[in-house]
């Protein structure tokens, strides 16, 4: 169990992690903690049955945490979560026969693995981004060129007309929006990750698959991969 000394208590640092609070809570007696570091009490003291303050030691409930730290079926303390499911489990809901084959994390672990995949995935598709800005610039059907090369080129079979037919301009100025917009939730999401968030980080991971972003941009896959392997 946390033992710590009231008068080295800082105002608006978490007296556990010594950091500012993400997600902060209260606890009775108002010393402010983070979210997870007084799960993680609450977890050890469980063992003893009396929940008390990290700080001052008066007793306290573990609705402290909030009501999405309660388990709604038994009412007790979540600390896990199901990657089938995208919920957070407590000891009883653990054992269940609906969840006895699925992948559950403890709370902490989930929230270290999802910050971690959802940065690769940001940075993945900021490179995206940079290949799709690259074929903007490309000028994909010369000015020059006029209208009645482009009509000839469009009148011939699918297999004769160039590639860059295939995207207009404004299809790859929607794909940047659309993926920047990924990118800023990807990247707030991380910041921002608790155990409440914890399904929001799981189902933007889906939207973020490979798979759901041909949706996006189906052509420019293969062109977006050549323009970053022509870079200097």
């Amino acid at each position: 169990m946390v033992s710590l000394q009231e008068n080295s208590w800082e105002e608006g640092v978490c007296p556990i992690c010594q950091e500012s609070p993400t997600e902060p809570v209260s606890t009775d007696c108002g010393h402010l903690f983070c979210r997870v570091c007084l799960a993680q009490h609450v977890e050890k003291a469980s063992a003893s049955g009396v929940f008390c303050c990290p700080l001052c030691r008066k007793p306290c409930s573990e609705g402290v945490l909030g009501a999405g730290h309660i388990c709604h079926s038994h009412q007790k303390k979540v600390c896990w979560f199901c990657e089938e499911s995208r919920l957070l489990l407590c000891v009883e809901c653990l054992v269940s026969p609906e969840h006895k084959s699925h992948c559950e994390l403890a709370i902490e672990d989930a929230i270290s693995h999802y910050k971690e995949r959802l940065g690769r995935r940001s940075r993945k598709l900021r490179k995206d981004i940079e290949g799709l800005r690259r074929l903007r610039a490309q000028e994909p059907v010369q000015a020059e060129s006029g209208p009645h090369r482009l009509e000839r080129l469009l009148g011939a079979p699918p297999q004769q007309r160039p590639d860059c037919l295939e995207d207009t301009p404004a299809e790859v100025c929607r794909a940047v929006t659309q993926l920047s917009s990924l990118v800023s939730d990807l990247e707030r999401t991380a910041k921002d990750l608790g155990a409440s968030t914890l399904k929001n980080a799981s189902d933007l991971m889906t939207r973020s698959a490979p798979q759901k972003l041909e949706a996006i941009y189906p052509k420019l896959q293969k062109r977006v991969n050549k323009s970053l392997l022509q870079q200097p």
